[in-house]
């Protein structure tokens, strides 16, 4: 009987293990990138931008909104590169299922991010000159934006479908514009406020950070 057991679990451990279906439903995934894990106000993902644009709310809401748009155009085209391009043996379709690319993970990701940037970049310069003019160099530099490749990045390890992905990466997004807008709607009240001299500028921007992100952190019982 143990020589049997011992055999029947060696055979079981040299079978393929399928891949784990992420199941979560979408309302779940929505609200939990917007509030729950928000990604600049849990991971701190996008600070450069978030502390240098947050001066004034319409800037931080155009911004917001352009990070939105990337997110959501970029995790859904990661998301189709990934599964069948460079993760193992996604090359199946090919006639290659011994590929694995995934090394290329991070220079392919940061090309589709930096494409879709240009693409946001021509729109706003286009649509809005005054928007494009107010955000400056911050725009391009969405190329570079952690929270952008953070979010391909996660999307990844959960192994969520295209629709799961698509989801998260608004959710992202917006949960991202949510953070900009407010720090921006506070700094804007805080120009009349008595700060002690030590903590002006940056100082109070990361204590009022901290107490933002600790007021998402109530929405974790969702």
């Amino acid at each position: 009987m143990i020589c049997e057991s011992i055999l029947a679990a060696a055979a079981a451990l040299s079978l393929p293990q399928e891949a784990v279906v992420n199941e979560e439903g979408f309302l779940s995934i929505l609200l939990r990138s917007i509030f729950v894990e928000n990604i600049l106000l849990a991971f701190f993902l996008g600070m450069c931008s978030y502390l240098a644009v947050s001066k004034r709310v319409d800037s931080s809401l155009g911004l917001g909104v352009a990070v939105i748009f990337v997110l959501a155009l970029t995790v859904p085209i990661n998301w189709v590169v990934w599964q069948f391009v460079l993760a193992p043996g996604a090359l199946a379709w090919a006639g290659v299922p011994d590929s694995n690319l995934s090394y290329l993970q991070f220079l392919t990701f940061i090309a589709s991010i930096a494409a879709a940037v240009q693409i946001v970049e021509m729109a706003v310069d286009k649509l809005s000159p005054k928007l494009y003019a107010a955000l400056g160099i911050f725009l391009p530099l969405i190329a570079v934006n952690c929270a952008i490749l953070g979010s391909s990045m996660f999307m990844v390890e959960r192994n969520y479908s295209l629709a799961q992905a698509t989801v998260f990466g608004v959710g992202s997004g917006i949960g991202w514009l949510l953070a900009i807008v407010s720090m921006a709607a506070i700094r804007w009240k805080l120009r009349t406020a008595h700060i002690p001299g030590p903590l002006k500028g940056l100082g109070i921007t990361f204590i009022v950070t901290g107490l933002i992100a600790m007021a998402f952190m109530t929405f974790s019982g969702i």
